[in-house]
């Protein structure tokens, strides 16, 4: 792949936004189980961003990029593209700002989300993800209102931020005296897993990089294998709302692809399975699109057994009637 024509985040600039967010996000917990661990028959660590503010890493990422705006550029106003999380995140960033947000949402997006994104003081534009261009439906809104797009993963500040949760992940593995095998990330447009990726391999050179993605929605994984991004046939039809972006964000690819990311996928009842196990036996509540690293790891599709292995449990913002529909199973 040629040398991408836009900033890529280094570490330093993953140790830039650590300091920018710092008193504004929380720094989660690295939680181990031995019921986990058994279960798997590794040795596990779960990055706990279902416990971030506005419930998920999207948070870090946004007020890093909203912070990093020159302050006159940010009086104009900030508009998001999201299904929910990234929205969340940009609303509430903009909030602490003091700034107009505009968040272009799905018309189907968790009724949860959409009702915390209008808490945190954003307009709401809802679109037809199944018929409707979502990136043209937010260059309206910047064409009528004015403001900066905050892409929610192809966007250098973004990355940078999301990758702060990499930068905890290593200092606590290495306050402990652990190096890990593997990191496994949820994956959708590639904004979170491209940055913790840059502090894993700058820590754990040798650690293998696993993205997961929901089944029918794989585009990483055909995008790693083909060496370029590549988009998926639909965006919406899984529990996983958290992951159907159409294809790979540049930047994120790029980065993915150098540090030799590779990708699996997970169905929809191993998702549900998963939200279920973490809900009775870690008590930890975190929605689908959220807990596909711990389906991978619980149902086989990665293999942990003999492993030191860093997972992220990417959100926690569950619809009570999606938990009650896992719970069931």
């Amino acid at each position: 792949m040629d040398t991408p024509a836009f900033p890529v985040p280094t570490i330093a600039d993953l140790r830039r936004a650590a300091v920018r967010i710092q008193g504004a996000a929380i720094e989660t917990p690295l939680l181990s189980h031995p019921f986990l661990d058994a279960a798997v028959g590794g040795r596990v660590f779960l990055k706990c961003e279902n416990l971030q503010r506005t419930g998920s890493f999207k948070f870090r990422g946004a007020y890093n990029a909203v912070a990093a705006l020159d302050p006159a550029v940010r009086a104009k106003g900030i508009v998001a593209i999201s299904s929910g999380n990234h929205a969340q995140g940009v609303a509430e960033a903009a909030r602490i700002f003091g700034v107009r947000a505009t968040i272009v949402m799905p018309a189907d997006a968790p009724a949860l989300k959409k009702a915390r994104t209008l808490r945190s003081g954003a307009r709401v534009v809802d679109y037809d993800r199944a018929v409707e261009d979502r990136e043209a439906v937010g260059q309206k809104v910047l064409a009528e209102e004015g403001g900066t797009l905050i892409h929610p993963y192809d966007n250098a500040h973004v990355i940078a931020g999301q990758g702060t949760a990499g930068l905890e992940i290593v200092s606590a593995l290495r306050d402990l005296g652990v190096i890990a095998d593997a990191a496994i990330i949820p994956c959708s447009g590639g904004g979170l897993s491209s940055g913790i990726g840059v502090a894993i391999r700058d820590a754990f050179p040798k650690a293998a990089l696993v993205l997961v993605e929901p089944e029918g929605f794989d585009d990483y994984a055909r995008s790693l294998a083909a060496g370029t991004p590549v988009a998926n046939d639909k965006t919406a039809g899984s529990v996983c709302d958290g992951l159907l972006s159409p294809s790979p964000g540049p930047i994120g690819f790029a980065l993915n692809q150098a540090n030799g990311a590779r990708a699996i996928a997970v169905s929809d009842a191993e998702a549900l399975a998963a939200v279920a196990f973490a809900f009775n036996e870690l008590k930890l509540v975190v929605e689908p699109s959220g807990a596909v690293t711990l389906a991978a790891m619980l149902s086989g599709r990665f293999d942990a057994r003999g492993k030191t292995v860093a997972a992220v449990l990417s959100g926690g913002n569950i619809e009570p009637a999606m938990l009650e529909r896992a719970l069931a199973l």
